[in-house]
């Protein structure tokens, strides 16, 4: 979908369309310039005491985040050595990927209508996970939720961090960005 030149990803058009509107009628803005927008979301694996025993595991973890976010993960290597975990500098340690553009608003979309409602027990995500600059940051116990992974192929399950940064200036302006996306903060 993202390779037609006509496409526009959901979310994208409805922020174009009502959210900045509504965003600058709340906070007041003088200027379209002040409304808060999505800068970009990161995606983490780390995969731990798994990929000290295999390095094969963090391949894994690096191909599993490939096929949920649609672009292809980095992988992180360990800065240090520490012998009591048997850690060595350099050693495969997980996966990373950073989303911009059409992708970040295609991922926020599949986050939020498809993989959410998929997390057992789920009552919302906290809303008290703002760092003080408009960027929003929770985890995922199990990548397992996106429709991407086929769990007869996956060898482990993987936590996932998940970092929205906006260009908000408080917490409140991000919260209300994201409010606007339906992100379903329980607080």
């Amino acid at each position: 979908m993202l390779d037609d030149a006509n496409y526009t990803p959901r979310l994208k058009a409805l922020y174009a369309e009502t959210i900045r509107a509504g965003l600058m009628e709340e906070f007041g803005y003088k200027n379209e310039m002040q409304i808060p927008k999505l800068d970009k979301i990161v995606l983490n694996i780390g995969c731990g005491r798994a990929a000290v025993k295999d390095s094969k595991k963090a391949k894994s973890a690096q191909a599993d985040l490939t096929l949920i976010s649609g672009q292809k993960a980095l992988t992180t290597v360990a800065k240090n050595s520490i012998a009591g975990f048997r850690v060595r500098e350099g050693m495969p340690m997980g996966a990373k990927v950073t989303l911009r553009g059409d992708r970040m608003f295609e991922f926020l979309d599949r986050l939020i209508t498809i993989a959410m409602p998929r997390i057992r027990d789920f009552r919302g995500v906290s809303g008290a996970s703002f760092d003080g600059r408009g960027n929003y940051a929770m985890g995922l116990k199990e990548h397992m939720v996106f429709p991407e992974i086929e769990f007869d192929k996956i060898d482990e399950p993987w936590g996932m961090d998940i970092v929205i940064a906006t260009n908000a200036k408080s917490d409140a302006e991000a919260k209300a960005l994201l409010k606007a996306f339906n992100m379903p903060f329980n607080s």
